[in-house]
């Protein structure tokens, strides 16, 4: 597989990650640069990581996780999203864990995001495509894009203020249906 071929599907799997950064940079209040760089770390790692876990997996799990990773991903990005906006409508967002940083959602959501990526690293086994290279392009590229998302959001944020909380549950609740589909292969 060639080095574009590589850059380009790194670059799609963190097309997940940004959408989700951007949605935490206008609903975390506050947030650091110590916190924004966490998240690409995090991004990061989850993309960079499962491509491994789907290598090494290769074909014999390639059936079982092609059914549940959608579902699961669905869930998890519906659930947070039916909170955030749960919680938004209620007045409770100062009391909740969507207006502060969480690592424990931090990292369902990078799991969320990256259950695809498996997928990748079976193909790259299919395909007998060393590993290394792009592993740590997948990696790379999902930590900048998810930097660079928390900076867009936070941008937005301070323009539109709270009302990006239901908005940003509403992207996540898209994202999980987006996944569950194309896993359904509906699109």
């Amino acid at each position: 597989m060639d080095l574009i071929t590589i850059i380009i599907i790194a670059i799609a799997l963190a097309m997940d990650s940004f959408s989700i950064s951007i949605t935490k940079g206008f609903t975390i209040k506050n947030m650091t640069i110590m916190q924004t760089l966490w998240f690409g770390i995090f991004f990061g790692f989850f993309q960079g990581f499962m491509p491994i876990l789907g290598w090494v997996s290769g074909v014999q799990l390639q059936d079982f996780v092609s059914q549940v990773a959608p579902w699961i991903a669905f869930i998890l990005l519906v659930a947070i999203g039916l909170k955030m906006i749960y919680e938004s409508i209620t007045g409770n967002i100062e009391e909740s864990s969507h207006g502060q940083f969480s690592f424990k959602e931090m990292t369902l959501l990078a799991i969320a995001t990256s259950i695809d990526a498996f997928a990748v690293g079976v193909t790259f086994a299919l395909l007998e495509t060393a590993i290394v290279i792009p592993v740590i392009l997948i990696g790379v590229v999902s930590f900048f894009f998810s930097v660079i998302g928390v900076a867009i959001g936070k941008r937005m944020g301070q323009f539109f203020g709270d009302r990006f909380e239901i908005i940003g549950g509403l992207v996540l609740i898209i994202l999980g249906l987006k996944i569950l589909m194309e896993g359904l292969g509906i699109m």
